[in-house]
């Protein structure tokens, strides 16, 4: 089948490989042309501009960091719906707001355009290895036809409900996952302060009730000091803005999730937003006075 993919940044690119290799011809656009050159090495065609993409595919997916890129990339001069007939289908793959995915759905309706939202969990050594939990609204019979190019990507490919369920999902995906961080850094500074090796902690309570696939993810990179970004602070910034954001709109009080936003907003004053957000770690390394980080 031949797929457009629009928006190849650090989750893009692997997730468009994956589909090529399960088979699908892929035509690629984004707005760094290096990005674009990475894709068309790998055996995509290249088009210059979302309108081309949506005019030469009949599925369209994006992949984009927040609600404002895709409603460029979609609604926007030469964009998806300038280009696409009635009768295509568009996976926004974005984790963006609930209700800007409820916008974007409105304005395909009026085009013919079908469209369903499907973000994912995993960060990019998940969509390198196409094992992406991929979450997913919009009409059960679209989700249907579609199934088999999610399961190109992912792992598994969850049915949530209607249009922008699966961005709500998403969005309590991400408050989990970086309070699970913040759970696992105070932790360890405590332990590690207290004079106990956070490697022996780790081997000791990963098998536990403590135990979670964040634990098992994010405690290697806290021990080895990597920080090298599988999934930016600058992302889940965004992504819990956007939590906050519905939460205050439907009535919600997230406490906790408030709480981690401020340490992430701290890292990234301290010019740690482009670093990955178990970088967290950092942060109660430093009011702990502690290292958690094995030493050489």
């Amino acid at each position: 089948m031949k797929i457009g993919f629009i928006g190849l940044g650090i989750m893009g690119k692997p997730m468009a490989v994956n589909l090529m290799k399960a088979g699908h011809e892929i035509v690629a656009y984004d707005i760094v042309e290096e990005n674009v050159s990475y894709i068309v090495g790998k055996g995509a065609q290249s088009a210059p501009s979302a309108k081309s993409v949506a005019e030469q595919c009949r599925t369209i997916i994006t992949m984009l960091p927040n609600s404002p890129h895709v409603k460029t990339a979609v609604l926007g001069k030469d964009g998806v719906l300038d280009g696409a007939e009635a009768g295509s289908i568009l996976i926004d793959m974005s984790s963006i707001a609930p209700l800007a995915s409820k916008e974007i759905y409105a304005e395909c309706e009026k085009k013919g355009v079908e469209m369903i939202d499907a973000p994912v969990s995993g960060g990019e050594p998940k969509a390198v290895d196409g094992t992406l939990s991929i979450m997913v609204g919009g009409k059960k019979e679209i989700f249907d036809r579609v199934y088999d190019i999610l399961k190109a990507m992912g792992s598994s490919a969850v049915y949530c409900g209607e249009i922008g369920a699966g961005n709500t999902t998403k969005l309590a995906n991400q408050v989990i996952v970086a309070l699970n961080i913040a759970a696992v850094s105070e932790a360890f500074a405590l332990s590690t302060k207290a004079g106990v090796d956070p490697r022996k902690v780790f081997d000791a309570i990963r098998g536990g009730l403590a135990g979670s696939t964040v634990m098992d993810a994010k405690v290697p990179m806290i021990l080895a000091n990597n920080y090298n970004p599988g999934f930016k602070i600058d992302l889940h910034i965004k992504d819990l803005n956007n939590a906050l954001d519905t939460g205050h709109k439907i009535g919600v009080p997230l406490l906790l999730t408030s709480s981690v936003m401020e340490i992430l907003q701290k890292l990234h004053a301290e010019g740690c937003g482009q670093e990955d957000h178990s970088a967290i770690a950092k942060f109660y390394e430093k009011i702990a006075d502690v290292s958690i980080s094995e030493k050489e």
